[in-house]
């Protein structure tokens, strides 16, 4: 027999009563309070308490992000024929536009829920920084880019037609030592002046001295949360969290064949490399958070699902401002999985708002 609801105030209880997918379901009642959203078991023991996310809070919290950050620029045409030279499509393009990529995505979506964030990394002397600078201001994100006249900025172009991508060139060289060291000295300066750090590694070299930047971070209590990259994790070793999705995890850690094979992998990651939780991301399955041999699920919040890229950057994004605003992991969770729902309904690289975060949980 299934548990009872019992329901106080607002609807906003439906966030918590999917919080468990059907393999973990027991019996259970919840109800929401002005501050949290509770879920109880049939044993009145608090399964899970979600801490409602309040502007203020988040326009209190600083957070800077440290990683690989690149230009993605979209071209946006039409296609009514195949080029006589070789038989590929004519896209006449119509519009042009410019988005902040990478860990400078990550720090775009801090600011749009209205948190303080800034973003430190290293561009190239060349055109797209001055557009990427340009981006950061608009969304009042602290800007300490480091110019290098060694590599230019990465760069990603998109030819679209009607909305769906035909083609997409990359455009990208590994920063050289002397930029790396420039940003490792201002990252030790800048570091005690925020309430958590976020190293977003898409591979492209920012973080080769990942191991430094943690240790700096939590030798003064800072928490450090991780967007991994690659299949050696051991790197990311005192990490407060990493989010890997579920492809990641398996690259890293190994298959598993059943939940609780995965609960044991995960459980295992953490133990090993000294973790304090690891979040998985599993695209239509949700996401789980593992923390302290706990294991915390909730279902995906999206409706419509339009473009992936960029959730990865909501989820850090969202968690990494939640745990500077002094929420715990499983509150956080549960904001950064509304989130996700949010932007993957959108085209490319996108963000979401304090006032559409507010929406979804109330659905």
């Amino acid at each position: 027999m299934w548990g009872k609801l019992l329901i106080v105030g607002e609807t906003a209880w439906y966030a918590a009563q999917r919080v468990f997918n059907a393999m973990m379901y027991r019996q259970f009642f919840c109800f929401r309070l002005p501050e949290y959203y509770f879920l109880f078991s049939k044993q009145g023991k608090t399964k899970m308490k979600f801490r409602k996310p309040k502007l203020s809070d988040f326009q209190k919290a600083k957070v800077l992000v440290v990683g690989d950050v690149m230009l993605d620029r979209y071209w946006f045409g039409d296609v009514n024929r195949i080029s006589p030279e070789a038989p590929v499509p004519v896209a006449k393009i119509g519009k042009i536009e410019h988005r902040a990529g990478g860990a400078a995505n990550v720090a775009r979506n801090i600011a749009a829920l209205g948190g303080q964030v800034s973003l430190l990394s290293v561009v190239g002397n060349d055109e797209a920084a001055g557009t990427l600078a340009d981006l950061l201001k608009q969304d009042n994100i602290g800007d300490y880019m480091h110019r290098s006249s060694h590599a230019p900025t990465t760069l990603k172009l998109r030819i679209l037609s009607k909305n769906q991508q035909l083609l997409r060139a990359d455009f990208e060289e590994k920063p050289d030592s002397g930029s790396l060291n420039s940003v490792y000295q201002m990252y030790g300066k800048l570091v005690g002046q925020f309430d958590a750090v976020i190293l977003s590694d898409y591979g492209k070299g920012v973080l080769n001295e990942v191991q430094v930047l943690i240790a700096s971070a939590r030798a003064i209590g800072k928490p450090v949360l991780i967007d991994p990259k690659g299949t050696d994790f051991s790197k990311y070793e005192g990490a407060t969290l990493l989010t890997p999705n579920r492809a990641e995890l398996r690259e890293a850690a190994g298959g598993w064949s059943s939940e609780q094979g995965l609960t044991d992998k995960a459980q295992k990651l953490c133990h090993d490399l000294d973790l304090d939780a690891l979040l998985v991301t599993r695209s239509e399955e949700g996401m789980s958070l593992y923390q302290d041999d706990e294991v915390f699920h909730q279902e995906t919040r999206a409706q419509e699902v339009f473009d992936v890229s960029g959730a990865g950057d909501t989820v850090i994004a969202a968690m990494g401002l939640c745990l500077a605003a002094k929420y715990d992991m499983p509150s956080a969770m549960h904001i950064a999985n509304s989130a996700a729902g949010v932007v993957v309904a959108k085209l490319g690289t996108a963000t979401c708002s304090f006032e559409e975060l507010e929406t979804t949980l109330k659905k």
